[in-house]
């Protein structure tokens, strides 16, 4: 029963979180956001203490539970080994803990956090490496499903699905998360936990507490068999069997309850042990036990981690293999040029969204975690290619603009490096400043546009006259420019804006 609630409870996590990285709608958010805000480093970097100290609780009183239930990463390694050990009767056997790898991983994540390289803490965060994964590998899929609905839909006079662009936002962070994906799967499809127990910053963090939990699983050495049902069923690979001891490193267990499921002896009793050591010694008083073979007590995982993680990967394949075969063509001007897609300019200072107080704010609290760049509607948000800040979201105006209604970025984020702000407070914050650029301007030609002046909802740019024969060229007014990148958006000169928004080191 204990396995049943516990697998029950991280599919409703795992498929909770992942369907707030999916979805592009921002409706999901009103209803699980606050799974991705009880995340552990999204709260430490939020400064959430009431989450902090009821995790910590959480692992005091019955261990390493947000590891096998809460986290999303966790929960996927679990589906991932689940599928790569099934027909294997004895799939694990107790490994002694690699504390060199272990431990000096985590010194690395502490300095590195301390220092504020937020990309390396990034990189082993494993609710943001799991939200990179869902963002740019998993979306694009169900946007294709999305658009195939569409299509249909359309076809039958119904619109209520409409398509979606499907573009790649960042193509180092896109590699990073294949790479990432590729050794996830690697280490749990035969090796279950080794990445939470081996790599994992926040699991060796959790571990200091969950060794003195107060509920964890005994064993009865006096009905052991020596069976090792539990040990070749542990992902943590943690639990030793052998005639002389039968102990479980509880700083490695995350209470999958499989050793439970696994004992048909009943040896094994998840209950209260505050104070008790991992070992728990032979008695040798007790009558001599019959060995028997491992094979005879191993009971096949539990079905329901199978179902919850083969509909999922089923309802992405699906969607992949049904996606519409036709390609959107090029856009024409008259029908005769092609029109050539915007690239981005050198900006001097990033963009960083409205809320996010300034630059070095953002970036120090920002875990990349990507739900804001899934969530943008206007498709402004996208990973940094930059070295210092990648993977990390900044803006960019070649697919849309910040419209001044839209504050789903700063509903989103899990670790407050978005403030959250209304769409009033919204105009207030200055993130940036346009400015043209004379020589690509089409109005140093003598040509009338003022494309940027028309759109510009603040009305920040103006037409001056620029000659004695009446020619009018975009001035813009510093102090009402709040940087939402409508000029630079809808401005028609291509590939590179005549008009560009620098982003601002403080917004307020």
């Amino acid at each position: 029963m204990l396995k049943k609630i516990r697998v029950a409870l991280a599919v409703v996590f795992w498929v909770g979180i992942t369907l707030l990285f999916l979805d592009f709608t921002g409706v999901l958010h009103n209803y699980l956001g606050w799974m991705a805000k009880v995340q552990f480093l999204p709260a430490v970097l939020a400064l959430n203490v009431g989450v902090i100290v009821a995790l910590a609780l959480l692992t005091l009183v019955f261990g390493r539970i947000y590891c096998s239930v809460i986290c999303p990463l966790g929960v996927f390694q679990d589906g991932i080994s689940h599928i790569g050990t099934k027909k294997s009767k004895a799939p694990y056997k107790y490994k002694k803990e690699l504390k060199w790898l272990r431990y000096g991983v985590w010194a690395v994540f502490v300095v590195v956090f301390i220092l504020g390289i937020q990309a390396a803490v990034a990189l082993l965060a494993p609710y943001s490496a799991y939200g990179r994964i869902v963002q740019n590998l998993f979306q694009p899929l169900y946007i294709w499903g999305n658009n195939l609905l569409a299509w249909f839909t359309e076809r039958i006079g119904t619109y209520t699905f409409y398509p979606q662009e499907v573009w790649i936002r960042s193509i180092p962070t896109f590699i990073i998360a294949v790479v990432t994906l590729v050794v996830i799967v690697a280490l749990s499809f035969k090796g279950g936990r080794t990445y939470c127990n081996s790599i994992c910053p926040v699991g060796t963090t959790l571990s200091f507490l969950s060794r003195f939990s107060a509920f964890r699983p005994v064993i009865d050495t006096e009905k052991c068999k020596h069976c090792k049902a539990c040990e070749h069923q542990c992902k943590a690979q943690c639990i030793s069997i052998s005639k002389d001891e039968q102990k479980i490193d509880y700083s490695r267990c995350v209470d999958c309850f499989n050793c439970i499921d696994s004992c048909k002896f009943g040896a094994l009793k998840y209950r209260f042990a505050w104070g008790t050591a991992g070992k728990t010694p032979e008695n040798p008083s007790a009558a001599p036990k019959n060995d028997v073979t491992a094979g005879e007590s191993v009971q096949n995982p539990s079905a329901e981690g199978r179902r919850a993680f083969i509909a999922g990967t089923a309802v992405m394949a699906g969607t992949l293999a049904a996606k519409t075969a036709s390609a959107q063509g090029k856009k024409t001007d008259g029908g005769f040029a092609d029109i050539l897609p915007k690239q981005a300019p050198e900006r001097e200072t990033p963009l960083t969204p409205p809320g996010s107080v300034s630059v070095k704010y953002f970036y120090r609290r920002c875990t990349a975690c990507q739900l804001c760049v899934a969530e943008c509607p206007n498709k402004v948000l996208r990973p940094s290619t930059d070295l210092e800040h990648i993977m990390q979201p900044e803006m960019s105006f070649e697919k849309g603009y910040c419209k001044a209604d839209c504050t789903r970025c700063s509903e989103v984020c899990p670790t407050g490096a978005i403030r959250k702000i209304t769409a009033e407070e919204k105009t207030q914050y200055h993130i940036g400043t346009a400015h043209v650029n004379r020589e690509l301007c089409v109005t140093e030609t003598g040509t009338s546009c003022g494309k940027c002046a028309q759109m510009c909802p603040t009305g920040a740019i103006l037409m001056v006259e620029n000659d004695f024969m009446g020619n009018m060229r975009p001035t813009v007014n510093e102090e009402v420019c709040i940087g939402c990148g409508a000029c630079e958006q809808y401005c028609p000169v291509r590939p590179i804006s005549a008009i560009t928004v620098n982003g601002r080191d403080i917004h307020v």
